[in-house]
């Protein structure tokens, strides 16, 4: 018997024809990679510049909720923002991390002693320090389009008792979570 590859007179085009094939669907699936990637790479680029918000804390002024360091995640599409929510705004230029105490119409009270009162009820709650007053006169009410933010450190916090309240147009995102950076 001659060589086994001479078997059949088409078995070396059918050969090259496999061959072919193969680097074909090779190429296809190379390019339907790519195709994903680069739609994977848009929606995270969308995802991350219209959708939610990264940044990183600096400073103590939400201290022990928000450590210097620690990274955000905010959720750009929510403009209802609530009391309580935690907020990230620009301020004269200046990312500032606060949480919100009073809304447009509240009336802001801070007592010499430290207590906080919005709309005549005392706010007290998880915040282990007491609120000074800042440069604030007192009753306080929050304008039209504002919200009224204070850091939970209240001792050290720069925020609406230095600046004054912040526009809802100034805010980037609300917080939705925290990442502890340490041991990172």
């Amino acid at each position: 018997m001659e060589n086994d590859q001479n078997l059949h007179p088409l078995e070396d085009v059918r050969r090259q024809i496999r061959q072919k094939r193969y680097r074909l669907a090779t190429r296809r699936d190379y390019a339907s990679l790519l195709k994903n990637m680069a739609l994977m790479a848009v929606l995270i680029l969308v995802a991350f510049s219209q959708v939610f918000f990264i940044t990183v804390a600096n400073g103590t002024d939400m201290y022990p909720a928000i450590l210097d360091g620690d990274i955000i995640l905010g959720y750009r599409l929510d403009t209802k923002y609530l009391k309580n929510d935690v907020v990230v705004c620009e301020v004269d230029g200046k990312e500032v991390i606060g949480r919100i105490v009073a809304r447009e119409g509240d009336s802001v009270n801070i007592t010499k002693e430290g207590t906080l009162f919005v709309n005549g009820t005392e706010q007290t709650g998880e915040i282990a320090f007491p609120t000074d007053p800042g440069k604030q006169t007192y009753p306080y009410t929050v304008p039209e389009g504002c919200v009224y933010l204070l850091g939970d450190y209240r001792t050290k916090s720069t925020d609406s008792r230095d600046f004054g309240p912040v526009e809802t147009s100034s805010i980037k995102a609300k917080v939705v979570s925290i990442f502890r950076r340490r041991g990172i």
